[in-house]
């Protein structure tokens, strides 16, 4: 019969024949010894290595129990010296494997137990050679012993031993984090709102099934349309304004239309109201303006008609006079508080119109394609820097009237997909000049596939307090002739200084959470302020400009400005503002794409052209190693003269194996 090991028909073995088939196993005796000797020489170097062995990767079987006395006594806690471990061996073994100067001569042949991961590396690699030589073997001896009778069996143990030997090696990885920063996102504290603005945004986001971040971002964009241009709100060294930029992020069919025409509900009310006490003033306006109008065409062509010099200057006078009352003679527009969509220039146009204060609300987010210059051609928001910033404007254009807003106030509260806020990062100018860090993030978890098709529909009463209350509160402010400035009380101004103190660490490279995004940082204690002053009016919704903010108003408002600076983070890590995290993603996915196993800095510069220099990808390496998806291989002890070779890295199991 056929030798199994010997192809069939081949000649006589020739003792270069017999030599292929005899050559010893992978295996290093001294790479062996050294992991040994420095574990027992330096009991802090075993943490280390038995993230890499778990002792079936030793070739001598000796070796395999010096390592079991070592792991056993290092779990009992007890000292795993050679003297400790010779007691751990049975005598017997211990003297086929040299006896106890055996183990000693393992450490005096150790020069450096700084090494033993590398050496540790070695052993494990070579232990896997093995397995692959071994699962050859069975493969040819499976191929010579095949018949038609077993042929579908045989496909099964082929696949299974490949299988087995191509499956992934996750010992000692633990296991990869995300590389989003905040993989779980807090939901909206609606409990921080006064009790009749956070029990009917509650309901509403149960009768219509969608989470409550979104009627929760509305409510304060709703308050902000009431107080922006009327409140301001005194912070420890500078004032803030009291309209807000929101930003709900959540994918289509979330009913997010059936939220914005339930919460908006109140302005539109607010705006009749206030469009019929406006109907008289304008009408008596528009009669004034057409009198005045008359009367100053009426004194110019008597002052063109006068011939005598004295008649003529006293016509003059009177027409400049006439013409002057004509400037000052204006038709106030017809009030309106917020619309869902505008250019930038109707934008201005409606603050010029409205005293200076107007709203974006809008399901969609259109305002964004606009400011990045969909019909301009160029990216144009200056009026949201300026609208969010409560500064003047001065507007000239060529062929109309120049316009000047003394203090501009716009409040966003805008709805958009996904896709739309990733394609934020790709309109460069939002970042650099601060579009991206003036807006309040709201990156909630759909509820699409977990609604409830009967859901407890909102009592009339919670519907009918907020309506009355927002009402009131639009229609309150808005009757001030002059704006409020509103402060703290004394222990909420000294929350407010400490909310800044500790704020400012957060900015510093390498070790603060916001040192990436410190456009938005910069104004997070400004949001806080005017998110209390928000809440403060909605508490106090009939003449709250008269009384401080307490300190309980401003502890709801940080804790809203807190969920506001966890969705921002995450919400920056979808734009990719943050440099390194965007490096960090690009190589991962070329590991992934390229099943990458073992890398050098050099083989990614040859690859990812995003990378000019090593120095560039450091960062990303960073991440990726303190995210545990990549980690560096031990280098070899130098040896002679030259420059050290550069770090290689392993990548974790599941970055190659598509189960990220």
């Amino acid at each position: 019969m056929t030798s199994p090991l010997r192809p069939v028909d081949s000649q006589p073995d020739t003792p270069s024949d017999l030599a292929e088939f005899i050559r010893p196993l992978p295996h290093s005796i001294e790479a062996e010894q050294h992991v040994l000797g420095a574990v027992m020489l330096s009991p802090l170097v075993l943490p280390e290595v038995r993230v890499l062995l778990d002792g079936s990767e030793f070739y001598r079987p000796g070796h395999r129990m010096i390592w079991d006395g070592v792991v056993g006594l290092a779990d009992r806690g007890a000292p795993f010296e050679p003297v400790a471990v010779a007691t751990a061996i049975d005598a017997r073994e211990l003297a086929r494997i040299g006896g106890a100067p055996y183990l000693h001569t393992l450490i005096s042949q150790v020069p450096s137990a700084a090494n033993a991961t590398y050496y540790a590396q070695l052993v494990r690699s070579l232990a896997y050679a093995r397995r692959v030589i071994e699962t050859g073997t069975r493969l040819m001896q499976l191929g010579y012993g095949t018949n038609s009778d077993t042929e579908s069996d045989f496909r099964g143990t082929v696949a299974a031993e490949v299988a087995a030997l191509a499956a992934v090696d996750a010992q000692g990885w633990p296991a990869p984090a995300p590389l989003s920063a905040t993989p779980e996102l807090p939901t909206f504290p609606v409990w921080a709102f006064p009790d009749w603005l956070g029990e009917y945004a509650a309901r509403l986001a149960e009768a219509t099934q969608t989470p409550a971040d979104l009627a929760g971002s509305l409510a304060l964009a709703v308050l902000g349309v009431a107080a922006g241009g009327k409140v301001w709100v005194q912070g420890p060294a500078w004032t803030e304004p009291t309209n807000l930029f929101t930003l709900v992020v959540l994918p289509p069919g979330n009913r997010k239309s059936e939220v914005y025409k339930h919460m908006t509900a109140p302005i539109r009310a607010a705006e009749t109201i206030l469009v019929e006490q406006a109907k008289p003033i304008i009408a008596e306006a528009v009669i004034a303006r057409r009198v005045a109008e008359a009367y100053a065409e009426k004194t110019e062509k008597a002052a063109a008609s006068a011939v005598d010099a004295t008649q003529q200057a006293a016509a003059l006078d009177e027409a400049t006079t006439a013409r002057l009352a004509l400037d000052e003679t204006t038709v106030p527009a017809e009030p309106c508080l917020f619309s869902d969509d505008a250019t930038v220039e109707r934008l201005t146009s409606h603050l010029s119109e409205q005293g200076g204060r107007f709203a974006i609300l809008s399901p969609e987010g259109e305002v964004f394609s606009i400011a990045a210059g969909r019909y301009s051609g160029a990216p144009n928001f200056a009026v949201l820097k300026s609208g969010h910033a409560g500064e003047e404007m001065r507007i000239d254009r060529m062929g109309r009237a120049s316009e000047r807003i003394p203090a501009a106030t716009i409040t966003l509260g805008i709805c958009t997909q996904p896709g739309v806020l990733t394609r934020l990062g790709e309109t460069p100018q939002f970042l650099e000049q601060g579009l991206l860090g003036r807006l309040l993030y709201s990156v909630p978890k759909s509820l699409l596939g977990y609604r409830d098709p009967n859901p407890a529909p909102i009592p009339p009463h919670f519907t009918d307090t907020y309506r009355v209350n927002v009402t009131a509160l639009i229609l309150s402010l808005h009757a001030l002739s002059e704006p409020a400035t509103l402060r703290f009380t004394p222990d909420a101004e000294a929350a407010a200084l400490a909310l800044l103190t500790e704020t400012e660490p957060r900015f510093r490279p390498g070790t603060g959470d916001l040192a990436h995004m410190t456009d938005w940082g910069g104004k997070y204690v400004g949001a806080v302020l005017r998110i209390a002053a928000l809440l403060h009016l909605a508490e106090h919704f009939r003449g709250g400009w008269d009384r401080p903010i307490s300190l309980a108003t401003f502890q709801n408002a940080r804790q809203i400005g807190e969920y506001f600076t966890v969705h921002a983070q995450a919400a920056y890590d979808a734009i990719g503002a943050d440099p390194a995290v965007a490096d960090a993603r690009a190589l991962l996915e070329w590991i992934e794409r390229t099943a990458t196993t073992q890398f050098g800095a050099r083989d990614v510069l040859s690859s990812l052209r995003r990378f000019k220099k090593v120095a560039d990808l450091d960062p990303a390496l960073r991440i990726l190693e303190s995210h545990g998806w990549i980690r560096r291989v031990p280098t070899a002890p130098k040896t002679g003269r030259g420059r050290k070779a550069g770090p290689l890295y392993e990548t974790h199991p599941d970055a190659t194996s598509g189960t990220r």
